[in-house]
């Protein structure tokens, strides 16, 4: 798990267009500290999770105000969630991490997942939580959109294009307000997408181009799936509070790893 400095943790979301030159300066402030994220979006919007210290808080409320903003609380506290749905884990991470989807370039076989949750490339990765069964390799991984493909060298198991039971078939964007899935070994989850192309910054490093989405989330489902029907739409990055308190979760585009490796369901 992820500490985020100076314990502060705010979410931005931005209407670019119509941001003033005279308000950006005081919003930067924010933006470029370990623990913000934003997004653009129809209105001014500012997410604030339970670690913003009430002075931080205040002024950036009368940063957002100054732009006919709204300022919310997101629960509990945004971090990455170290720990198509199945466990694996890369050794040198210490911790389980979700395979997303399976793809396929030519007759060679992957999964996409978080790159949080690989090392460096050629790092072997096992299945389940511990390491007797390989499952293969990491062939790449961009820590910017925090996306990963690993190349299977198990040759024995299967490897169904399918989120448990569900097969997919695409790789599709996701939409603000549509209805989506989250699967992990606690089940599934549903919630909507609201938003589009979130930036986060924490402890961590900055991350782009995020979904976020109402479904729950907790520790140990970093790299899992986000799906529609047989559409898969994401990779889990982490989020704030649990599946009992509620919060938010974001994923990384699956439809943009995919392109950028160059594989596909099947």
């Amino acid at each position: 798990m992820r500490r985020v400095l100076a314990g502060v943790l705010v979410a931005v979301a931005i209407l670019l267009p119509t941001t003033t030159a005279e308000a950006a300066p005081s919003l930067s402030a924010f933006t470029t500290t370990p623990g913000t994220a934003w997004w653009s979006d129809e209105t001014l919007t500012v997410s604030l999770d339970d670690t913003v210290r009430p002075a931080v808080a205040a002024a950036l409320t009368r940063a957002v105000t100054r732009q006919g903003g709204t300022v919310v609380r997101e629960p509990g506290t945004r971090k990455p969630h170290i720990a198509g749905g199945d466990v694996f884990n890369a050794g040198a991470v210490g911790g389980r991490c979700l395979i997303a989807f399976n793809a396929k370039a030519g007759a060679t076989y992957y999964f996409l997942t978080a790159a949080h949750c690989v090392p460096a490339v050629g790092a072997t990765v096992y299945a389940g939580t511990g390491t007797t069964t390989v499952l293969g390799v990491v062939a790449a991984r961009d820590t910017t959109y925090d996306h990963a493909l690993v190349r299977y060298t198990n040759t024995t198991i299967a490897k169904p294009s399918a989120v448990g039971a569900q097969p997919i078939t695409t790789f599709a964007a996701g939409t603000v307000g549509q209805a989506v899935r989250r699967a992990g070994p606690n089940g599934i989850r549903t919630g909507t997408i609201t938003a589009l192309n979130v930036t986060i910054n924490y402890a961590g490093g900055t991350v782009y181009g995020l979904i976020r989405t109402t479904v729950c989330s907790e520790p140990g489902e970093s790299g899992g799936p986000l799906y529609a029907g047989t559409a898969g739409i994401g990779i889990n990055w982490g989020g704030s509070g649990n599946c009992a308190t509620g919060g938010a979760s974001y994923y990384s585009p699956v439809r943009r790893a995919a392109t950028a490796y160059g594989v596909t369901p099947y």
